[in-house]
């Protein structure tokens, strides 16, 4: 049987009613999100994108415009306004649609169509098949722009809960911590009672520790940044603060503090606590048991470096380049023997603090060396491109 005489953009343009109501039969087997809306909010952008379709099959296009559309490039700049397919996507995932269900809405629309139209045209020969290949790179491009419009959406209402909760958590927990001191100083209780408040108290305040980290990583991923007050400071201070609290929680682990040159520079005093307090802690948690962990601070003429170094297990080299990745813990060969506590944020809130303080951030294991965390941070105020700050 001969080609058809109708282009297939035509075809689409004639048969939208046809078309759209096989999208919305097959987007209400979409469960659970489907089944609270109506037909108008099933159909979404579904109109639009075909209309984009059939614009984009009656254009003519370069093969360099085809390479480009079949490996799924969009605006490289992001300055166009917001294409159909990509508020498809920003509304799927406002509306409860999982990533697969979204993509699994354009097999659906692909079948449909291609189902349609040849039901219609019979076999298909000359300019069909250069119609059929186009509109297949016209449904992956659309397809490309939906899917990463969905999966922005879902990481920044995934952030922004994350960054509520984490704020949230610090007044309760404050308030905790404060009751529990209290009733701690009574001098009320009973021995038995005394140690139930330290333990209360302790564990208010390894929850508000891990709010602390949710809300460090809401900021960084949702472009803030961690937030850096500077003022003019001894570096060295902060360090033997943080050294002396550890020293305190593992009375076990013998901590050397090895110092040279100045240590004074402008930096935020509490995040550099708080970056030393993470890798001390990453140095008792995967560090072998009792070993001593080495704290060395050097001191040049416009910047300090200050180095942790503990020994233990070798984290694996194709590790090395994703540990400051949130979530992300090392995974060593004996895993079965080792626990990791925490929520994985430890590694990646120092290098956003770094980042923020304008310094680097370099990690090394050996089996002769052990692990070293090497931090570089300029005396006074450094800006990092905004692309570097989130390349972790």
């Amino acid at each position: 049987m001969a080609g058809s005489d109708v282009r297939l953009a035509d075809f689409i343009a004639q048969n939208l009613e046809p078309i759209l109501s096989e999208w919305v039969i097959f987007a209400r087997t979409c469960v659970p999100a489907a089944l609270t809306m109506d037909e108008e909010a099933l159909r979404d952008h579904g109109s639009a994108m075909l209309q984009d379709i059939v614009a984009d099959l009656r254009t003519a296009q370069s093969p360099a415009e085809q390479s480009s559309k079949s490996k799924g490039h969009g605006s490289p700049d992001g300055s166009q306004p917001d294409t159909s397919a990509e508020s498809h996507g920003a509304g799927r995932a406002e509306s409860g649609f999982t990533l697969s269900q979204m993509v699994a809405e354009y097999r659906a629309l692909r079948a449909s169509v291609l189902r349609l139209w040849t039901a219609t045209s019979g076999t298909l020969t000359g300019t069909d098949i250069t119609d059929l290949m186009r509109f297949n790179e016209a449904i992956d491009q659309s397809l490309a722009e939906s899917t990463a419009r969905h999966v922005e959406a879902l990481d920044r209402s995934r952030e922004t809960f994350i960054a509520i909760l984490g704020h949230d958590l610090r007044n309760p927990l404050n308030t905790v911590m404060v009751a529990a001191e209290a009733m701690r100083l009574t001098n009320e209780l009973s021995d038995t009672n005394v140690a139930m408040t330290e333990r209360i108290i302790s564990s208010a305040q390894h929850m508000a520790l891990i709010a602390r980290d949710l809300l460090d990583f809401a900021r960084g991923h949702l472009g803030a940044g961690i937030p850096v007050q500077r003022t003019s400071m001894d570096l060295a201070e902060e360090v033997a603060l943080a050294i002396g609290d550890m020293r305190l929680a593992h009375p076990s682990r013998p901590i050397r503090l090895e110092s040279t040159g100045a240590q004074r520079g402008q930096w935020d005093g509490a995040r550099l606590r708080q970056l030393l307090s993470n890798l001390l802690s990453n140095a008792v948690q995967h560090g072998a048991p009792n070993s001593e962990i080495r704290v060395t601070m050097c001191g040049t003429d416009d910047s300090v470096m200050l180095a942790v170094q503990n020994v233990g297990p070798t984290i694996p080299s194709a590790q090395l380049t994703t540990l400051f990745y949130p979530f992300k813990r090392p995974v060593y060969p004996d895993a079965a023997s080792r626990h990791s506590e925490g929520l994985g944020l430890g590694l990646y809130i120092v290098a956003q603090i770094v980042y923020a303080t304008g310094g680097t951030i370099e990690v090394a294991s050996t089996l002769t060396e052990g692990t070293i965390f090497t931090v570089m941070l300029p005396r006074d105020e450094v800006r990092i491109p905004e692309a570097t700050r989130h390349m972790v």
